[in-house]
C-alpha cells in the first residue's frame, strides 16, 4: 500500500514539470510572426530546418530566393 502514494506523487510531479517546460503557444506564434516579417523584409522566405525544438528561431530558417543584381567584390 506504500507504494501507491509514491506512485503517485511521482506522477504529479512529472505532470507539473511537463507542463511547465514548453514555450506557451501565443509566445510560439508571436516569435513566429516576428521572424516570418523580418525575412519577408530581406526578401526571403521562411522554411523549416527539420529540427523541433520549440523554438523557432532554430526550427526555421529564412531562404532568400533569386538572384542579386550586384556582384560581391574580390
Amino acid at each position: 500500500m506504500r507504494v501507491l502514494p509514491h506512485t503517485l506523487a511521482t506522477i504529479l510531479m512529472l505532470s507539473a514539470a511537463a507542463c511547465a517546460t514548453g514555450p506557451s503557444e501565443s509566445r510560439y506564434s508571436a516569435d513566429m510572426d516576428r521572424l516570418m516579417a523580418d525575412c519577408r523584409e530581406r526578401g526571403g522566405i521562411l522554411v523549416t530546418t527539420g529540427a523541433n525544438t520549440g523554438r523557432p528561431e532554430v526550427d526555421n530558417a529564412c531562404q532568400i530566393r533569386g538572384g542579386s543584381s550586384d556582384r560581391i567584390p574580390n
